[in-house]
């Protein structure tokens, strides 16, 4: 995982929308979902905590590719739900 750095030299990072017990909660609502820096952040904060990222998305939403990858390397710390 690389970090990105702020124009000022200051780290960049994420939140969760919710963190219960094991879980971190992502909540977006958007048309296309794609493997944004969130994400991938969110994603090593998991792994690194033993956690599971739960990204809840609209059932309409689409998967771009590289999500689609990175689910299938990392089901056991990520899930999308669609509801």
């Amino acid at each position: 995982m690389e970090f990105v750095l702020t124009r000022r030299q200051v780290a960049r990072g994420a939140r969760p929308d919710a963190e219960v017990a094991n879980k971190l909660y992502l909540i977006k609502n958007v048309s296309t979902l794609h493997a944004t820096y969130q994400v991938r952040l969110l994603l090593y904060r998991a792994i690194s905590e033993d956690k599971k990222l739960i990204v809840d998305v609209p059932k309409h939403c689409q998967l771009s590719g590289p999500l689609a990858s990175l689910v299938k390397e990392n089901r056991h710390h990520l899930q999308i739900v669609k509801s």
